[in-house]
């Protein structure tokens, strides 16, 4: 009997890691290359340069071959290490605190796996996104030099989104008593997401500047709270909040077709491979 309980949570940690990989890589992609226009505009109106120097309206997919070799892999990390935190760690606690094992798994995933991935993209692509014409290949201090930056931004932003999204499908669920559908997943990503980005976008914008900074600044001269003071500083309360209606709307659609395709994917990769049910 502990034999056959040890071989079913075996495979099916097995499964979600199957079904983790493809999922979470096809979603990420699909999302960050379909939508990257609006990353674009977000970032040249977060931008020191000025939203007209930093590109404006043109060439708007400037930057899009990091991205499309960074997506998958980061994504596919991410909900890996998402997922299977969740299969060890619920039958081990109450449901009680199903909300504190979701904010811990993905704070967990972005700061430990994401970011070592994202981050690198994140600069180079934001770099090119802004026209800023590095005259040589980026060391690696300065391609991690938004590395705590963007932990501080996906972390508060994953700990809201995903303990949001499994408490709307677990609402929904109920309210519905029966299994949610991805379409309705996805709705509930959309809410998520959005309400995530929000709230997060001061953090988002003093990433944006770091990462936009020049190469010969020091780290010291680009701490999180000065750089957003000086953001203050220069344009008030609304330029902490630039790059907000494009941000919003970005990761509200991405939301809705990130889980969408994810839980369709999630579906597809189990009727490909039936011994993953």
């Amino acid at each position: 009997m502990i034999e056959s309980e040890k071989s079913r949570k075996k495979t099916k940690i097995r499964n979600v890691f199957v079904t983790s990989l493809i999922a979470g890589g096809a979603a990420g992609t699909f999302v960050d290359v379909a939508l990257f226009p609006l990353d674009t505009l977000k970032t040249r109106l977060q931008s020191s340069y000025g939203f007209s120097r930093a590109g404006g309206f043109m060439g708007l997919y400037k930057g899009i071959c990091p991205v499309i070799i960074g997506s998958a892999p980061t994504a596919a990390l991410f909900f890996l290490t998402y997922e299977e935190i969740k299969i060890i760690m619920q039958p081990k606690i109450s449901v009680k605190y199903c909300t504190v094992l979701h904010m811990g798994a993905a704070t967990f995933a972005e700061m430990q796996v994401a970011c070592l991935i994202r981050v690198p993209v994140e600069v180079t692509k934001q770099r090119k996104q802004a026209l800023i014409l590095d005259k040589k290949l980026l060391d690696l201090k300065i391609l991690y030099r938004g590395y705590w930056s963007t932990v501080l931004r996906d972390t508060p932003f994953s700990i809201v989104q995903f303990p949001l999204w499994e408490y709307l499908k677990t609402l929904y669920t109920c309210h519905i008593e029966r299994k949610i559908h991805p379409m309705e997943s996805a709705i509930c990503g959309a809410i998520s997401g959005g309400i995530s980005a929000a709230v997060t976008t001061p953090l988002d914008v003093a990433k944006t500047r770091i990462m936009l900074a020049n190469t010969t600044l020091l780290s010291s001269e680009l701490k999180i709270l000065n750089v957003l003071h000086n953001v203050y500083i220069e344009n008030g309360f609304r330029g902490l909040f630039a790059g907000f209606a494009p941000r919003v709307i970005w990761i509200t659609l991405g939301g809705f077709m990130f889980f969408g395709v994810y839980e369709e994917a999630r579906v597809l990769t189990q009727t490909i491979f039936p011994m993953l049910k």
